[in-house]
């Protein structure tokens, strides 16, 4: 599967069937990259979801202060930033060899960044809420809510380098499950064409 438009087996265009540029596709391609690019979201979240969590594990934001339960809470806020990077490089680790290598870094450098900042914005969010409904008169709700996430940004640049080995290989997992899902998907339904065609 492909995106490059002057490929004759490219992959048709995910439009939405109110936009104007949309035809339906027969060919059933458009159908078998959403599912890949589902797929891909779904391995990113879980691969680098565990390595969120072995790195949680290893530096536990509840040693630095933070309310008890903080480190599922960071590892489940980190997992749709990682969904929405698996789903977005897809496409991408589909292509060529030069073009999944590329989709390997990019998730390899971008997962740790996108689950720093999906982990952020919902501390700095329930950290707040919890302070201004149950905190003591007077205290400021965003001021705690900005010095969590600022505790859960330093602590996630020190755990993205402690376990930056696990990045790699969950890098290359994803990249090589993502394209070997999508290549029995494609045989399977080739398979399923060839057989309603001798009916």
């Amino acid at each position: 599967m492909t995106l490059d438009p002057n490929d004759p087996l490219a992959e048709p265009p995910m439009t939405a069937p109110s936009d104007p540029s949309w035809r339906p596709d027969p060919t059933g391609r458009r159908l078998a990259m959403i599912r890949a690019v589902r797929r891909g979201s779904l391995l990113a979240g879980l691969l680098f979801g565990i390595v969120v969590g072995v790195a949680v594990s290893i530096a536990p934001p509840e040693g630095l202060g933070a309310p008890s339960g903080a480190g599922v809470w960071v590892v489940v806020m980190a997992l749709p930033g990682l969904a929405l990077l698996g789903a977005s490089l897809t496409p991408a680790a589909l292509g060529s060899r030069g073009s999944a290598a590329s989709a390997g870094l990019a998730i390899g450098l971008g997962a740790p960044l996108f689950a720093v900042v999906s982990a952020m914005f919902g501390t700095f969010l329930a950290t707040s809420l919890v302070v201004a409904i149950y905190g003591a008169a007077g205290t400021d709700p965003l001021g705690q809510g900005a010095e969590m996430a600022g505790v859960v940004l330093r602590d996630g640049v020190f755990a993205a380098v402690r376990v930056s080995p696990l990045i790699v290989a969950a890098s290359i997992a994803w990249v090589v499950l993502v394209r070997r899902g999508a290549a029995s998907a494609t045989a399977a339904e080739r398979s399923d064409r060839a057989g309603q065609g001798t009916r």
